[in-house]
C-alpha cells in the first residue's frame, strides 16, 4: 500500500498561514504605494487620460511650493499638540486607573466611549460647540464672565487659533486610546519595583521618572508612533469643521493633497506630496523608535 505522508513541515505550514495576510498586504498596501510613487513621476491629465513622464519635476515643484511647506509646518504643529496633550492626559488617567485597581473597571469603560464615535460626528459636534455666537463654549464663557460677548472669540474663524481649536475634537476623541495603551503597559510593571523605590525614599514623581517611565519606553514609543501617524493624516475631522480655512490656516497636508488631486485635478503633484508625506512619517517613526524605545537599551 501507499505510505502515509507525514505532517506538513512547520515552515511550510507557517508560510501557508501567512499567505492570506501577504495577499491582503500586496493588494491593499504594496500596490497602492507602488502606484503612488509611479504616478508622482508623471504629469497626468485625469480628464483626457494622458500621461507624460516628467521624472522628478513634480517633486521639485512641490518642495519649492510655499503652500506645501506651510501645510507641512501646520501638520507638524497639529500633530505635536494633539499627541502631546493626549500623552499627558492619557498618562494621568492611566496612572489614576492603575492606582485605583479593579474599582476603576466601570470608569474605564465609560472613559472609552469617545472611541466609539466616528471622527466626522465628533468634528460636527465640536463645530457646533465652538461656533462664535451660538456655540455652547462661548455661551458658558460669557455666563461665567470670561467673555463680554459670545462673538469675542472666533474659535473656528480666527486664523491665529483655529489650528488649536480643530485639535480639540481629536484630543477628546482619542485620549482614551492613549490611556488604554499606557494602562496596559502599567499592568506589566512588577509591583516590587515601585514598592522597593518607595521604601528607598523615592516620592511619586521620582518613582514616575526613575521606574515607571523607563519601563514604559517600548509602550510609549508604540503609542506615540501609532497616534502620531493617525494625527498627522487627520482629514475628515478638520474638513467637517473648517474645510481648511479660514485663509488656509487649518489646512494640513492631507487636505492640501485632497485639494490638489480632487479639486485642481493634478494627480502627479498630489502623488509627489503623498510620497514625501509617507517618507516624513517613516523618518519620524524611526526617530521615535531610536530615541524613546531604544531597542537593546531597555534598562
Amino acid at each position: 500500500g501507499r505510505a502515509r505522508r507525514g505532517p506538513m513541515p512547520d515552515r511550510r505550514f507557517a508560510l501557508l498561514l501567512m499567505l492570506p495576510a501577504a495577499a491582503f498586504l500586496a493588494v491593499f498596501v504594496a500596490w497602492p504605494l507602488l502606484k503612488l510613487v509611479v504616478d508622482s513621476l508623471y504629469d497626468i491629465d485625469p480628464l483626457g487620460g494622458t500621461r507624460e513622464f516628467v521624472g522628478l519635476d513634480n517633486y521639485a515643484g512641490v518642495l519649492t511650493s510655499p503652500e506645501f511647506l506651510e501645510s507641512g509646518l501646520r501638520t507638524a504643529v497639529y500633530t505635536g499638540v494633539v499627541v502631546g496633550m493626549e500623552f499627558v492626559l492619557g498618562l494621568a488617567a492611566a496612572l489614576l486607573f492603575h492606582s485605583v485597581g479593579q474599582r476603576s473597571a466601570c470608569l474605564r469603560t465609560v472613559f472609552l466611549y469617545p472611541l466609539m464615535i466616528a471622527p466626522v460626528v465628533a468634528g460636527l459636534l465640536w463645530r457646533f460647540l465652538l461656533m462664535d455666537n451660538v456655540g455652547l463654549v462661548n455661551h458658558v464663557l460669557t455666563t461665567l464672565g470670561v467673555l463680554d460677548d459670545p462673538a469675542d472669540v472666533g474659535w473656528l474663524s480666527d486664523p491665529d487659533i483655529v489650528l488649536f481649536a480643530v485639535a480639540v475634537p481629536d484630543i477628546w476623541l482619542t485620549t482614551s486610546f492613549m490611556t488604554l495603551v499606557l494602562f496596559a503597559g502599567l499592568q506589566t510593571i512588577p509591583g516590587e519595583l515601585t514598592e522597593a523605590a518607595r521604601l528607598d525614599g523615592a516620592g511619586p514623581v521620582q518613582r514616575l521618572r526613575r521606574v515607571i517611565l523607563p519601563m514604559l519606553r517600548p509602550v510609549i514609543a508604540v503609542a506615540l508612533i501609532v497616534r502620531g501617524i493617525d494625527a498627522a493624516r487627520a482629514f475628515d475631522i478638520i474638513l467637517i469643521q473648517t474645510g481648511g480655512g479660514p485663509q488656509s490656516a487649518s489646512e494640513t497636508l492631507s487636505l492640501l493633497i485632497y485639494r490638489t488631486a480632487v479639486r485642481f485635478g493634478e494627480p502627479g503633484p498630489a502623488s509627489a506630496m503623498g510620497t514625501l508625506y509617507l517618507l516624513a512619517m517613516l523618518a519620524a517613526a524611526l526617530v521615535a523608535v531610536a530615541t524613546i524605545w531604544r531597542p537593546g537599551k531597555e534598562q
